[in-house]
C-alpha cells in the first residue's frame, strides 16, 4: 500500500492508515506500507538543495524542515524524538557537506531522499504506538537503480531507474520477520553506497517495483482522489471514474496527463501482472480504480481525456530531408547528444515536429538553445512554446475516428501544431497553445458522451460522476411525467404500436415558466418543432404566437386556429421559393429574409412592407454541428460584411426594416448565450433607423442525459433584464420550440426480437428511424427504459434498434436495461420534439401515430 504525502501529513491520515493495514491483517494479508514525505516537505527540501551561498535562506527552511516534522510528532503524541532528531542532524550534516556548495548530483540525491526517510520513520514509530506491529525498513536496501541506455548524469541520480523482478528469498525472508512492514518511496541505491531518487511519483514506482519483488496480491496506490477519472475533475466536474482499465489504458491516460498515478508505476506490475487499485484515503469505502491485465470491454470507446501543458514543439524544417538517408538518425542523434526524450512525432516531405515533455527532460533555456545550434547545421529550426497537448485515450481509436466529428470541428478555430495517432491504436493527440485547454477540455468531454464514444452508461468502466462523489451539485430536474403515466402508456402502447404521447400539462407548464421570464415581450412557438394541432391550440392559450418556417407551417396553424391575427405570425423562411414570399405577405404575416437575393432580385415584392433582417453573428451554438446555425458553415443569415448592401437595396425599394433577429443554433443550456446575442443585435441596432424589435432566437436546450442540469431560467431571466435595462428602446422577441415539447412527449414502441452477436446484444422494437431520427441524424441521445419492468435491474448492455433496412437504425446505443422479452413496452423519452414531424415511410413502413393526453 502506497500513501501519498497528503495521506501522512496528519494524525488523523495516520490512524485511517492503521485502520486499513489492520483490516488486511484480519482477512489474512501481510503488508508492506510504502510513504511519500509529508505534504510539501520535497519542496522544500529542492529549494534548500538550490540555496548554494545563501546561508541565511538555507537556515530558514532547515528550520521550517524541523518545525514541520516536530510538530506532526507532537500531534501524534510520540514520546520521544530520538529517531527523527537523528534525521534531522543528517540534515545538518548535508549542509555542512562541500558538495552543498558544488549542487552535486549525489548530495541532491541525498537530501531530497530525507523526506521519506523522516515520515516513515514517524510512521512507524506511531503504528507501533497503535498496537499495529510494524518493521520499519530501509527501501535502499530492496531497490537498485541501474543506468538505462543514453540516460544523462541527471537522470542516473534524479530520476533513476529500478532493476526489478520477483525475488521468492526476499517474500520469504520478509514473511518470517512480520506481517506489517512500512518503507519509503521515491529512494534508491546506486552503486554500493550512494542514494538516488526516482523522479515524480517516485512514490508510486517504488511500490510497483515493491509489488514486483514480493509477487504481491495487489499494489494499492492511496491517494487523495477515489480513483482515476474519464477527464481531469477539478476541469470536469462531470468527469467519470474509471472503475476498471487494462495495463496499456492506464499507462495511456497516465502518460498523457492524468496526475494520480505515475505512468512509470505500469510496467513493473504489468509484467509481474500484479493488478493496482488506486483508492482514496479519505473514503477507503469506495471501489476506486482496477487495473489489470485484460480489459473486460472489447467494443471500441474512448475512456478518457486528458491534457499536458507546458510542452515544447521543435519544428526542423529543410527541402534537402526529402529522400535523404540518415537525416532522422541525424536529427535524433543531436537530442540524444543533449540528453532530451521526445515525445510525440510528426512528419512530412520537408518537416519533421517533435515535442519535449518538460516531465521527462531536464529542458531550460541554455539546453534548449544547445539544442537548436546544432540542428541549425543541417535543417532551420522553430521552437512553439508553450504549447498542450490533448489526448483521447481508448481502445480501438481509429474505428472511431468516424463518430468524432463534432470533437473535430471544435479543434477547427484552433491554431493545430501537431497530430498524433499512436500506432498501438490508443490515443489521438492534439497539440495546440497552452492557453485554450482549460476551457476546451470541459465541451471535449461533453462532445465525447454525446457522440456515445464515451460510453459512460457501462457500469463495468465507468463510475458515478466526481461531483455526485463531492456532492458539489444538486438537481433541478423534476421527476419525468410519464413516470406517474405507467399504467395509461401501457395501456396506450396495447391499443397501438409505436406510438407518440403527448403531455399538454407539460406543455403548458414549460410555456408558463417561460412566460415568467418579464423582459421578454413576446413569445413565439418555432411550429418545426411539432406543429401537432393540440399542442398549437395549448400554447396559443398561453399566449404564445408562431415561427413559421414555410408557407404549409403558416397554413397548419390557420387551420389549427381560425381566429389567430396575422401578425401573430412570424414568416422565417430559408432559400424558399419567392412565391412563398409573395404568399406571405399577401395573408399580412411579418416576413425576414436571411439573404441578399430576396431583396435585390424580388425587391418590389416588398416594396412598402415592414421586414426583419436575419443577421449571422458569425458563430454557431448547439448539441450538434448540424444544429448550429451561425457561422460561414451555416446557410442561415446574412453575413455582417453584407448588411450595408442589404440596407442599400432595402431602401431603394422602400421596405422598412423594424426587426433584426439572430439564431445562433439549438439545445443550448447556458444562459449567458442569450446575453450575448442580446447584446450584439443592440449594439448592431443602433445603427439603424426604425428598429424596434430584436429576436433572440430559440435553441433554449433540454437536458438529456443522468447528469445534465435543466437551462437555468432565474439565471436567464437576470441576463436579459440586465441587457434590456440597457437597452430598453428595443422589444425582445424569443421563439423556443424543443423546450416547451420535447419533455412533453414520448416514443412507445414494443419489443419484435433480441439477439446476440458475439459480446454484442440487441433489443429490436417496432419503432426505429423512420419515426424518430435524431440519434441517426444528430446523433442525440434519449433516456430509453422498459416501462413494463421499470424499477427492476437494468444489468444488461444492449443496442435498441429498429426494423429499418439502414445500420443506422439505432435508437439508443450501449443502454443498461432489464432482460427484455419479445412484447415488452419501452418508452423512449424527450421525444416531443423533432420526432413525428420529422418522420418518413422510408422502406413503406409507417411511422409511429400522435396521441395527446
Amino acid at each position: 500500500m502506497k500513501f501519498g504525502g497528503t495521506s501522512v501529513s496528519t494524525r488523523t491520515r495516520w490512524d485511517t492508515i492503521a485502520e486499513i493495514a489492520a483490516s488486511h491483517c484480519a482477512n489474512g494479508k501481510r503488508v508492506l506500507i510504502v510513504v511519500s514525505a509529508l505534504s510539501g516537505v520535497t519542496d522544500l527540501l529542492k529549494r534548500l538543495g538550490e540555496t548554494r551561498d545563501d546561508f541565511a535562506q538555507a537556515r530558514q527552511l532547515r528550520d521550517t524542515l524541523v518545525a514541520r516534522h516536530h510538530a506532526l510528532f507532537d500531534e501524534m503524541g510520540l514520546p520521544k524524538r530520538n529517531a527523527i532528531d537523528a534525521w534531522m542532524a543528517r540534515l545538518d550534516q548535508l549542509l555542512e557537506d562541500p558538495r552543498h556548495s558544488e549542487a552535486r548530483l549525489s548530495w541532491q540525491a541525498e537530501l531530497l531522499a530525507l523526506g521519506e526517510l523522516c515520515s516513515s520513520t514517524l510512521g512507524a514509530r506511531y503504528l507501533n504506538e497503535s498496537r499495529l506491529d510494524t518493521l520499519w525498513l530501509d527501501a535502499r536496501d530492496f531497490l537498485r537503480a541501474e543506468a538505462l541506455p543514453n540516460q544523462s548524469e541527471w537522470g542516473q541520480w534524479l530520476s533513476a531507474s529500478v532493476r526489478f523482478g520477483h525475488a521468492p528469498e526476499i517474500a520469504a525472508g520478509l514473511a518470517s520477520r512480520g506481517d506489517v512492514f512500512i518503507t519509503q518511496g521515491f529512494i534508491a541505491r546506486k552503486d554500493a553506497s550512494d542514494t538516488a531518487v526516482l523522479g515524480r511519483g517516485g512514490s508510486d514506482t517504488s511500490a510497483a517495483y515493491f509489488g514486483a519483488l514480493l509477487n504481491a496480491e495487489a499494489v494499492e496506490i492511496w491517494t487523495d482522489v477515489p480513483g482515476m477519472f474519464s477527464a481531469n475533475p477539478r476541469q470536469v466536474p462531470d468527469a467519470r471514474l474509471l472503475v476498471r482499465l487494462d495495463y496499456a489504458e492506464a499507462q495511456e491516460i497516465a502518460t498523457t496527463g492524468a496526475k494520480v498515478l505515475h505512468p512509470r508505476c505500469i510496467h513493473p506490475v504489468r509484467d509481474a501482472r500484479v493488478p493496482i487499485c488506486i483508492r482514496d484515503t479519505n473514503r477507503p469505502e469506495l471501489p476506486g480504480t482496477e487495473i489489470g491485465w485484460e480489459a473486460r470491454d472489447p467494443v471500441p470507446s474512448v475512456k478518457a481525456i486528458s491534457s499536458r501543458k507546458g510542452l515544447t514543439l521543435v519544428s526542423m524544417e529543410t527541402i534537402s530531408m526529402w529522400q535523404q538517408v540518415g537525416f532522422l538518425a541525424d536529427v535524433f542523434e543531436a537530442f540524444k547528444r543533449h540528453g532530451l526524450s521526445v515525445d510525440l512525432i510528426g512528419s512530412a516531405e520537408t518537416n519533421v515536429t517533435v515535442s519535449l515533455d518538460p516531465s521527462d527532460n531536464l529542458l531550460d533555456s541554455d539546453v534548449l538553445a544547445r539544442l537548436c545550434a546544432d540542428l541549425e547545421r543541417c535543417c532551420r529550426v522553430k521552437v512553439i512554446a508553450p504549447c498542450a497537448a490533448i489526448t483521447l485515450v481508448g481502445r480501438g481509436m481509429r474505428s472511431m475516428l468516424h463518430r468524432l466529428s463534432a470533437v473535430l470541428a471544435e479543434f477547427g478555430a484552433l491554431d493545430v501544431h501537431l497530430i498524433s495517432q499512436s500506432s498501438n491504436n490508443l490515443n489521438l493527440t492534439f497539440v495546440v497553445d497552452e492557453g485554450v485547454v482549460d476551457a476546451l477540455i470541459p465541451r471535449l468531454h461533453a462532445l465525447l458522451i454525446q457522440a456515445d464514444v464515451m460510453r459512460v452508461t457501462d457500469s463495468r468502466v465507468f463510475g458515478t460522476s466526481w461531483s455526485e462523489l463531492a456532492q458539489v451539485q444538486t438537481t433541478r430536474r423534476q421527476p419525468a411525467w410519464w413516470r406517474g403515466q405507467r399504467e395509461r402508456l401501457l395501456e396506450l402502447a396495447q391499443e397501438a404500436s409505436p406510438r407518440y404521447v403527448y403531455s399538454l400539462d407539460q406543455v403548458r407548464a414549460q410555456a408558463q415558466a417561460l412566460k415568467a421570464i418579464p423582459a421578454v415581450d413576446r413569445w413565439h412557438y418555432a411550429l418545426k418543432a411539432n406543429p401537432h394541432a393540440q399542442i398549437l391550440k395549448a400554447v396559443h392559450a398561453e399566449g404564445f404566437a408562431f415561427e413559421c418556417v414555410s408557407w404549409n407551417e403558416i397554413a397548419a396553424v390557420r387551420n389549427a386556429i381560425p381566429d389567430l391575427q396575422a401578425e401573430r405570425i412570424l414568416f422565417t423562411p430559408n432559400f424558399a421559393p419567392r412565391e412563398e414570399y409573395r404568399a406571405a405577405l399577401h395573408a399580412g404575416v411579418l416576413v425576414t429574409l436571411d439573404a441578399l437575393h430576396p431583396i435585390t432580385e424580388w425587391g418590389e415584392d416588398f416594396a412598402g412592407r415592414d421586414i426583419f433582417l436575419r443577421v449571422d453573428l458569425g458563430v454557431g451554438r448547439g448539441h450538434h454541428d448540424k444544429v448550429r446555425t451561425g457561422g460561414a458553415q451555416s446557410k442561415f443569415g446574412v453575413a455582417l460584411d453584407e448588411i450595408a448592401a442589404f440596407r442599400e437595396h432595402a431602401r431603394r425599394h422602400g421596405a422598412r426594416i423594424i426587426g433584426l433577429h439572430a439564431h445562433l443554433g439549438s439545445g443550448i443550456l447556458d444562459a449567458a448565450h442569450w446575453r450575448s446575442v442580446h447584446v450584439q443585435l443592440a449594439s448592431l441596432a443602433e445603427q439603424f433607423n426604425r428598429i424596434g424589435i430584436l429576436d433572440i432566437g430559440g435553441g433554449l436546450g433540454v437536458p438529456s442525459r443522468p447528469r445534465d442540469e435543466p437551462l437555468d431560467l432565474v439565471a436567464l431571466a437576470s441576463a436579459l433584464a440586465e441587457v434590456k435595462q440597457a437597452y430598453p428602446q428595443f422589444q425582445l422577441w424569443m421563439e423556443p420550440g424543443r423546450f416547451l415539447v420535447a419533455e412533453a412527449g414520448v416514443l412507445l414502441a414494443r419489443v419484435t426480437q433480441t439477439k446476440r452477436k458475439g459480446e454484442v446484444r440487441y433489443v429490436g422494437i417496432d419503432a426505429g428511424m423512420n419515426s424518430l431520427i435524431r440519434p441517426a441524424l444528430y446523433e442525440a441521445w434519449h433516456e430509453i427504459v422498459n416501462l413494463s419492468r421499470l424499477g427492476q435491474v437494468a444489468d444488461e448492455l444492449v443496442q435498441v434498434v429498429g426494423p429499418i433496412c439502414e445500420t443506422g437504425d439505432v435508437l439508443g446505443g450501449n443502454r443498461r436495461l432489464p432482460v427484455c422479452r419479445e412484447g415488452d413496452v419501452i418508452l423512449i423519452a424527450e421525444a416531443g420534439a423533432y420526432g413525428a414531424v420529422m418522420a418518413s415511410r422510408y422502406n413503406l413502413r409507417e411511422p409511429a401515430s400522435e396521441f395527446c393526453l
